[in-house]
């Protein structure tokens, strides 16, 4: 069976209302799973996302992070000129509050109350990934090509933060990306290793920027199709662990 796909709207802590796509498993979910969106928006790729876990038998959700500037606003990967007005006005106090209602949003989800969660995201939602595992108490968070979680021109740096981190974190980045550039990238695994804490890093060195989204020309089929294995066993095993230790 198909997942059940709808819209819900969620009610944000500083008076807003935030719409995000919602896929159901066909049976009972595992766990709980917050898919955080490119800079494009909530747009086809990412309902095709959410719609993935959902059949991996995640109750995803992915919220439409620019609900305040431009709701339902869907980009052209070929027109980032139009992004760019809505990625200024992001603030992190907003997105934590987004997260918040969201994460709030999958603990009280009527018959699937109270699940072992997890954070993923792409672009700038990989980003909001390891926001979300300083945030809430997630069970892990995943981030690909997580532009502004180093030292970056365009959002504020988490290096600093990394020592609040709850939750173990996989990294991807791609070798040839030119948004983020190497240096960002030790800074964050340095800090990690400093502060002791558990994440994974991996590193496809023939990919660009967006190596995971078909609907981009920097699309990379192998790399892809290995990090999506990937991201479900380190979904699978953490998340299942959170679940375990809170039965325990």
């Amino acid at each position: 069976m198909n997942p059940q796909t709808e819209y819900v709207q969620l009610s944000v802590s500083d008076g807003t209302s935030m719409r995000a796509y919602v896929a159901r498993p066909a049976d009972k979910p595992r766990a709980g799973l917050m898919v955080f969106q490119e800079a494009f928006g909530v747009n086809a790729h990412i309902r095709d996302v959410t719609t993935r876990f959902a059949r991996e038998g995640y109750l995803a959700i992915a919220p439409e992070l620019f609900h305040r500037s431009a709701p339902g606003f869907e980009g052209s990967y070929s027109d980032f000129n139009a992004v760019m007005p809505h990625l200024q006005k992001l603030t992190d106090a907003g997105i934590t509050a987004d997260i918040r209602a969201t994460f709030d949003w999958l603990q009280n989800s009527g018959s699937s109350a109270n699940l072992s969660t997890g954070a993923i995201g792409y672009c700038m939602g990989g980003r909001c990934a390891c926001l979300a595992a300083l945030t809430v108490p997630v069970g892990c968070g995943v981030s690909y090509y997580g532009g502004g979680i180093g030292p970056s021109e365009r959002f504020p740096s988490l290096v600093d933060r990394l020592k609040e981190l709850k939750a173990p974190m996989l990294f991807f980045w791609g070798g040839k990306d030119q948004h983020i550039p190497a240096a960002q990238v030790q800074a964050v695994i340095d800090k990690l290793r400093a502060e002791k804490k558990p994440y994974v890093n991996v590193e496809f060195s023939e990919a660009d920027h967006g190596f995971f989204c078909d609907a981009r020309p920097s699309y990379n089929p192998a790399a892809a199709a290995q990090a999506w294995p990937l991201t479900l066993a380190f979904l699978n095993t953490n998340l299942m662990e959170a679940t375990r230790k809170a039965q325990a």
